[in-house]
């Protein structure tokens, strides 16, 4: 299959005549630590280009740039002196208009979402109780409350099974007992009743450790997303990821068996390093890229140049719970509600939007 591509005739890589490759990689990686942590955007970026064009287009930056450093990040396009260059590598006549993705998780929405289906077995609440929230509780309440939500679906910690159950609950109750009657007291009012599905999620993982798939890791499920994207139309699509602690062997064969399982057409997934592979480098630009515009707009400081040029790349399946915001980054249909995937190694994911 043929494509024109800065004026040059150019045919996609693939593997065994049949499937398209797809170069990935993320930013803003915390772990689980969703409300704590260095960032509150995930971005999953995806890129189709053949090899040797986007080692033209990563050389073609370089110079544009005309920076010493060895390694070329995303903070380096971020840069005012370099906003030229940042325009227009996700402009119209930029080398990645057309030919990549981005999928983006607003954090605190995600560990909100998670705790609606590990609770209520029901993603409707969390979006409802992630608008009333803020409006009715203080920035102070409303930031312990995330914190307690994430401390109770969070894998790795310190503390015995009890206690993360009890600071959400505590939490819970006190907030329910001073602003009973609202709306975003209904759904508080739902989640007080299934302490015991938050018991036996703790005394599960303190019995038999990490789960395979953590609830609260965004990666898996956005590389799900991502392949859903490319292989729409029965397409099979392969991935080649930059290295990640997180993409095991073990894990990666449950994101294709979960793919297999949902008919997305993912041929493979197989990891290497991003410095011997442009494509990748591409992707990091844009993950880091789009997570910062994200971020901005977010908070409330957006660039509407840059949210305009990033639109093009951002797909509905963003796990996104802020309307203000996704209104200048997502493309003109809402985000997906996602779809929870049940684990066989007893994980709970969605693939969903963000994961």
């Amino acid at each position: 299959m043929g494509h024109k591509i800065g004026g040059c005739g150019v045919t996609w890589d693939r593997v065994n005549g049949t499937s398209l490759e797809v170069a990935c990689d993320e930013s803003g990686s915390d772990g689980e630590n969703l409300t704590g942590g260095n960032t509150d955007v995930f971005a999953h970026a995806s890129v189709r280009l053949p090899e040797e064009f986007a080692a033209a287009q990563v050389r073609e930056i370089r110079g544009r740039i005309r920076s010493p450093a060895e390694e070329y990040k995303a903070n380096h396009l971020l840069r005012e002196k370099h906003r030229a260059v940042l325009e227009w590598l996700l402009s119209e006549s930029g080398p990645l208009y057309g030919h990549a993705h981005v999928h983006l998780v607003e954090k605190a929405f995600f560990v909100v979402d998670r705790t609606a289906r590990l609770l209520l077995d029901d993603p409707e609440p969390a979006a409802a109780l992630f608008v009333e929230g803020p409006r009715t509780f203080t920035e102070t309440e409303w930031r312990d409350f995330l914190a307690a939500a994430n401390r109770l679906l969070r894998v790795r910690s310190a503390e015995g099974p009890e206690e993360p159950v009890e600071a959400f609950f505590r939490t819970v109750d006190a907030l329910l007992w001073a602003y009973s009657g609202t709306p975003a007291a209904d759904v508080l009012t739902r989640l007080a009743t299934e302490r015991s599905r938050a018991v036996a999620y703790r005394d599960g993982i303190d019995a038999a450790g990490a789960p395979l798939v953590p609830l609260l890791n965004p990666l898996l499920p956005s590389v799900l997303r991502t392949a859903a994207h490319w292989s729409r139309g029965g397409r099979p699509v392969r991935l080649a990821h930059d290295r990640q602690n997180m993409l095991t062997p073990e894990r990666i064969a449950w994101i294709e068996r979960a793919a297999r399982r949902e008919g997305i057409g993912l041929a493979g997934l197989r990891l290497v390093v991003s410095r011997y592979d442009a494509r990748v480098q591409l992707a990091d630009f844009l993950a880091g890229i789009a997570r910062s515009v994200a971020s901005d707009e977010l908070n409330g400081r957006g660039d509407p140049a840059l949210s305009r040029l990033l639109r093009p790349y951002t797909g509905a399946s963003a796990v996104w719970g802020d309307t203000r915001s996704w209104a200048r980054l997502g493309p003109a249909s809402p985000p997906e509600s996602g779809n929870p995937v049940a684990d066989s190694e007893g994980g709970t994911t969605s693939i969903n939007s963000l994961a």
